[in-house]
């Protein structure tokens, strides 16, 4: 495989600010919350909004964003699919490329009509719901959250590990959203909690899912060498690989051992400088608590199908969480099962905190490099790795 990394340390992430995040209906539009989010990274990266020439997010439209915020002109914009490492990885080709020189990157999640029952309820909801019209999967497709299910299943049967695996990934979840004033889940959650919990979908409960949330986060990207002289250590992106392979379709996925995650490890290992034995922080996505588990398999950390006895192996039981050889945090934001369903926006924010060192109670001491590997197996794996500049 060759394999080039002409970006290497030449983009940075000059800072992330988020507006927080509820598991309810927060009363706002996604602009308002976007927009909120917007305004503050860029206060205080100590810009100004005309020095902004690029525009990238998830929703709303950059066109919509851009009025709202009186960007006076763009030289680039886009809006790709979620998960959002494929946001900041876009950005940074951009800002590399020469399109543009500061890129504000943003997503607002939502609680809408088509992954929230209450928001399917509200008329508002529903009418801020794009394509709920259109056809959407049913019982007898893998399509969507029923693929993860199935997955899932394949999982147990292949590996002979039973539903405590994923409970440890949902317990570790919310014992560090405890920590996270951001985070919509911060009760205590506990293995009878977890093994009580109305099932969904066999064998996926209520826990093993991320919640719908309403809020926003927002990142400025931009050279490394203008992030330097903004206020915030610069995090310089070190790698970025989006993976997929022939058929990444739920259903006609080959194994668990043939899907975009093993595309994303074999490139990000190849155009990093570091890998898992040098990083101080560790962020897998955790969508679905299948997904974290296939990470942390994936990543190298132990064997196919020991992540789970890798997770009891690292278990810190006064603290109900993991920590990977005493001091390596797993999402100590909470991850999407205790912040809520930022669809990666919350794990990228994380480790940016935490490698400019404003993570506040859950700031890992010198924190230097981050590993991300976000999305699931199908067509969104994705990983990231970042360092202090």
């Amino acid at each position: 495989m060759i394999v080039r990394n002409a970006m290497k340390d030449r983009v940075a992430i000059a800072g992330a600010s988020t507006t927080g995040f509820v598991a309810k209906n927060s009363g706002r539009s996604q602009v308002s919350l976007a927009a909120e989010a917007s305004i503050d990274v860029i206060r205080k990266c100590g810009i100004d909004r005309e020095d902004v020439d690029g525009l990238c997010g998830s929703w709303p439209q950059a066109n919509v964003l851009q009025s709202a915020l009186g960007i006076p002109a763009l030289t680039w914009f886009g809006n790709p699919i979620i998960p959002m490492v494929d946001h900041l990885a876009t950005a940074a080709a951009a800002v590399h490329a020469g399109l543009c020189e500061v890129v504000l990157v943003y997503h607002a999640a939502y609680r809408m009509a088509w992954n929230s029952g209450g928001a399917l309820k509200d008329p508002f909801r529903r009418i801020a719901t794009p394509g709920l019209l259109d056809p959407q999967p049913g019982p007898e497709t893998m399509a969507a959250a029923v693929g993860y299910t199935g997955w899932a299943s394949r999982y147990m049967y292949e590996y002979g590990v039973t539903r405590e695996d994923f409970a440890l990934v949902a317990i570790n979840a919310r014992s560090n959203a405890a920590r996270n004033p951001a985070a919509a889940m911060r009760e205590p959650l506990s293995m009878d909690d977890y093994l009580r919990a109305p099932m969904i979908r066999e064998p996926l409960c209520l826990y093993d899912m991320d919640p719908a949330v309403d809020g926003a986060d927002a990142f400025i990207v931009t050279t490394a060498e203008r992030a330097k002289d903004m206020p915030l250590p610069p995090v310089l992106i070190n790698a970025a690989v989006l993976g997929q392979v022939s058929r990444n379709e739920e259903d006609q996925t080959v194994s668990l051992r043939q899907h975009g995650q093993q595309v994303v490890i074999e490139t990000l290992k190849a155009k990093s400088d570091f890998w898992i034995d040098d990083i101080d922080v560790y962020f897998p996505y955790d969508g679905f608590t299948p997904i974290t588990l296939n990470w942390i398999d994936n990543a190298g950390w132990c064997k196919p199908g020991e992540a789970g006895a890798f997770l009891r192996q690292h278990w810190v039981t006064e603290e109900n969480r993991a920590m990977i050889n005493g001091r390596i945090p797993v999402n100590p934001h909470g991850g999407s099962l205790g912040e809520g369903a930022t669809q990666a926006s919350g794990h990228m924010r994380e480790a940016v905190h935490q490698l400019q060192g404003v993570a506040g109670e859950r700031q890992v001491v010198d924190a230097r490099r981050a590993l991300i590997t976000a999305g699931g197996f199908f067509f969104n794996a994705q990983g990231l790795t970042l360092h202090r500049a």
